[in-house]
Order: C-alpha cells, then sequence, then structure tokens
C-alpha cells in the first residue's frame, strides 16, 4: 500500500505539474508533445519506485482487473486502490501548493472550474467540449485502457522472448505517450480511476462539490471506464492465450509477476517456445 501511495504521488506530481506548466505557460511556447513525454517520465519514476516492492499497478483498473483473474488478492487488492488514490490526492495538494502563486495571478485567487480562468483541468479530466456526451468518453476509456491492459499483459508473459527485462518500463512509457497523444483528445485519457477521482477530491476543497457536478456529472466515465475496459483487456488477452497454448502447446500456466508481483529470483523460470 505505501508503495503505491508514494509511486502514484510521483506520478501525478510530475503529471499534473506539466499540465500546470503547460496552462500558466500560455501559448505560443506551449507544447502538448511536452506533457506526454513528462506524463511518460512520471510512468517511468513510479515504476522504478514501486516496480520491486508492490509491482507498480499506479492503477486501480489495473489492480481490479488483475483481482478478477486471480492474480491478486481481494484485501491487498483494497489497499493498492485505497493508496493509489491517496497518493494521487497529496500529489495534487504538491502541485497546488508549488504553483499556488501562478493559480491566483492566472485566476485572480477567484478559483473557476472551467473558462477562461479555469483551472480544474490542471488536476482532472473533461470531456473536450460539451457537445461530447459522456457515453462517448465511455467508450474511449473502454477502448484505450483495455488496449493498455492487453499490451500489459503481453509485456509481462513468460512466453515473450522479443523484450529484455530491463526494457520493459520503456515499452510501457512508450505505451503510455503512444495512448495521450493518439487516443486522448475526447476526454484527456485518464486511463486511471485514481489518476482523476483522487485529484477530483481535492478539487472539493478548490471549488467545491460542483466539481463532481460539472458536464452531466463527467466523473464517473474516468473511474467505470478504465476499470469495464481493463477487465475486458486482460479476458480478452487470458482468452487468446488459452487458445494458443490449445492449439500451439505452449503449456499449462501463465505467469506475469512482472507486472503484478516483484519476482522471486529463487524460484526456477519455465519459459516455453512456441512451436513453428
Amino acid at each position: 500500500m505505501l508503495a503505491e501511495f508514494f509511486a502514484t504521488f510521483l506520478l501525478i506530481l510530475i503529471g499534473n505539474g506539466s499540465v500546470a506548466q503547460f496552462k500558466f505557460t500560455g501559448p505560443p511556447r506551449q507544447s502538448h508533445l511536452a506533457v506526454q513525454i513528462t506524463w511518460g517520465v512520471g510512468v517511468y519514476t513510479a515504476l522504478m519506485v514501486a516496480g520491486p516492492i508492490s509491482g507498480a499497478h499506479l492503477n486501480p483498473a489495473v489492480s481490479i482487473s488483475l483481482c478478477t483473474l486471480q492474480k491478486l488478492k481481494v484485501l491487498q487488492c483494497i489497499l493498492y486502490v485505497i493508496g493509489q488514490i491517496m497518493g494521487a490526492f497529496m500529489g495534487s495538494v504538491l502541485v497546488f501548493i508549488v504553483y499556488s502563486n501562478l493559480f491566483s495571478q492566472y485566476d485572480g485567487g477567484i478559483r473557476q472550474i472551467s473558462g477562461a480562468n479555469g483551472t480544474a483541468d490542471i488536476f482532472v479530466t473533461f470531456p473536450y467540449n460539451d457537445e461530447l456526451p459522456n457515453w462517448n468518453c465511455l467508450i474511449d476509456q473502454v477502448v484505450t485502457t483495455g488496449f493498455l491492459m492487453i499490451f500489459i499483459m503481453a509485456l509481462g508473459s513468460d512466453y515473450n522472448h522479443l523484450i529484455s527485462q530491463p526494457a520493459k518500463p520503456f515499452a510501457f512509457v512508450l505505451v503510455i505517450m503512444a495512448l495521450g497523444s493518439g487516443l486522448g483528445l475526447n476526454c484527456g485519457n485518464p486511463m486511471n480511476p485514481a489518476r482523476d477521482f483522487g485529484p477530483r477530491l481535492f478539487c472539493l476543497f478548490l471549488y467545491g462539490r460542483a466539481i463532481f457536478e460539472t458536464h452531466r456529472y463527467y466523473f464517473w466515465v474516468p473511474i467505470v471506464g478504465p476499470i469495464v475496459g481493463a477487465i475486458i483487456g486482460v479476458w480478452i488477452y487470458e482468452g487468446y492465450i488459452q487458445l494458443m497454448k490449445k492449439y500451439a502447446d505452449l503449456g499449462s500456466t501463465v505467469h506475469i509477476e512482472s507486472v503484478e508481483q516483484p519476482i522471486d529470483e529463487k524460484q526456477p523460470q519455465h519459459h516455453h517456445k512456441l512451436k513453428a
């Protein structure tokens, strides 16, 4: 729980800090690419901090979806999720403290969710515009998080000999950046309930309960969408690997300890190869 808290705290500090810098910098020096790169570096930092301890889930959707495969105990999953949300909350607190003066310069000390002086989008995600319905954002999150979990499962599979262990965090970062760059327009591509809900809880102190009511109560979308998408993703991959075992004679077990738990170096590792 502590590892998940600390790692998610660092992720949100770096990620939301980049959004704050983007907003306060203003055109023409704003760079969307810089934001995506910074989020990627935040993910890598979090992986380095918590990976050897908890597996660095950083995301309730990851923890819950792995729990449905019985790769994570229910109590452990609950503690992970609590740690992730608390870490995201505290990361947002520190972003606000670091940029507190620029917040006041930007909005004159009057906190607004949206509009010309709105600053809530530094912390949480919103639909691209008022015309974009929540159901469209929900589909967006189911698809992107499902894709993410399929990649995570493939990356951690014992059958994947295409990438070395040290290179896996870099591959994960590249996919995060690609999803943010290619599928992030609809609603900012949260893909992580803690990444949105933790900061949104902090926003209660800045903007009041309207932060949960804005955009037709959009707040539930980045919670439900990623969880549903992640569960679908892990079961699609599980079904796929079971088919490969049946028709390609892969063996009897899939291990994804590199994703969900630190690898016990004392345990022998068994590898199987696809038959030609």
